[in-house]
Formats: C-alpha cells, structure tokens, sequence
C-alpha cells in the first residue's frame, strides 16, 4: 500500500511537469525565459538578415552582368553616363558614374598639360575608391551582427543552462528528493537554453562565412572593373 502512494506521488509529479517546448518555457525562471526570448529573436534577426543578404546578392550579380555588358558593348562611355543619370542602380554604375563625373568636371575645365592629366588620372582613382569602400561598407551593414550572434550565441544559452541547473539543484536541496521527476524538468529547461543558443549561433556562423565570402568576390570584381576603366581613361588621356 505504502509502495503504491509512493508510486502515484512520482507519476502525480512527472505528470504535472509538461516537457514540451511551449511548457518548458513557461515552467523556466524568469532569467532563462530572458534569455530564451532574447535568443529566439536573435535567431529570427538572423534569419531576416540571410535573406536579405542572400537576396540581394544575387540581384548585384544580375546588374553587375547587365552594367558590364552595356558597357563593353562597344558604345559611347558619355551615352551610357547620360542614360544612367544621377541614379545608379549597382554599386558596379556608382563607381562608374562616379569617375565620368570627375571626368566631366575636369574636361570642362581643359586639360592642358601631362601634369594635369595625372592629377585627374589620380583623381578619378581615389574617386572610384572611395565610390568602391562606400558601398561595400553598405552591403557589410549587419555582418558584424551575424558574426556577434554566432561567437556569443551558444555561450548566452550557456549561461541560461547554468542558471536553470542551479535551480534544480536548490529545488532539489528544498525538497530533499534525487528522484527523476524532481530532476528532470528543471534540467530539460536548462538544456532547452542551450539548445537555442546552438540554433541561434549555427546558422548565423555558416551564413556569415558564406556571405562574406560573396562579398569578397564581389569586392573583387569591382576592383577588377575600377582598374580596367582607369586604364580606358588613362588611354584616352594618352590620345587626348
């Protein structure tokens, strides 16, 4: 008889603990729930983030086909400076439109000698540079976010998991009772920190790695396009 409300007591006690994913947060304490939310909307910026990146990525590629296409079409550089206008499309057309700008303001100016020539020469390279940092910087907007959530992420559900065990232990040590049903919810809650964490930070570390390696190409194929204009520049100024 004594067994058998021994037995009911344990079963009354795993039962009333829910150790699904919905009960293990409202049954966490308020410390890990913190840190759950702050994990969950962490993961779900993250995502939004890759999206984004991914998604416009391939939209720079697609511009970057079409500008190089008109461009080495065979065509007047000033007709395609006048078609693009004020409003580049690409960072590829900014850069672009950038250094025909400086050359315009220049060639209104005359250019007379070798000397002034290599000063606009120089000009028009620091301008496309600056053109080329400027949008890269924007197109790393919220990299370092990525790369944050993925170093810290599994450490901040580490300290959830650490705060949750501790809890345990004081329930246990409140109830003198080593038994599972005692043990287990508490410790299911702690691991469920951690769980999020690795969610979180496993995504966000492999997108970062593999958008900053587009980037990089990307970065490279601008540079590559800098140097061949202002080598089509430096000729015409040769002409000239």
């Amino acid at each position: 008889m004594e067994q058998s409300a021994v037995t009911s007591a344990v079963l009354a006690g795993s039962i009333s603990h829910d150790l699904s994913v919905w009960g293990l947060f409202l049954q966490a304490d308020i410390v890990v729930k913190i840190v759950m939310l702050m994990l969950i909307l962490a993961s779900f910026w993250c995502w939004a983030i890759i999206f984004e990146k991914i998604m416009r990525m391939r939209r720079l590629w697609g511009q970057a086909e079409e500008f190089e296409e008109a461009f080495w079409s065979g065509g007047s550089l000033e007709a395609l400076y006048d078609r693009i206008g004020d409003r580049p499309s690409s960072p590829m057309a900014s850069i672009f439109t950038a250094a025909m700008r400086e050359w315009r303001r220049s060639a209104a100016k005359g250019i007379s000698d070798a000397a002034q020539k290599a000063g606009l020469s120089q000009r028009i390279d620091r301008v496309m540079q600056v053109t080329l940092g400027r949008e890269m910087e924007a197109l790393e907007r919220h990299m370092t976010f990525l790369a944050s959530v993925g170093s810290t992420g599994p450490f901040i559900g580490l300290f959830g998991t650490v705060w949750g065990i501790m809890n345990s232990f004081q329930a246990i040590a409140g109830s003198k009772d080593t038994s599972l049903a005692v043990v287990a919810p508490g410790i299911a809650e702690a691991l469920f920190a951690t769980a999020l964490g690795l969610v979180a930070a496993i995504p966000a570390v492999v997108a970062y790695n593999k958008i900053s390696s587009d980037l990089g190409r990307y970065a490279a194929r601008l540079e590559s396009f800098s140097s061949e204009f202002s080598a089509i520049l430096s000729r015409q100024f040769d002409e000239a």
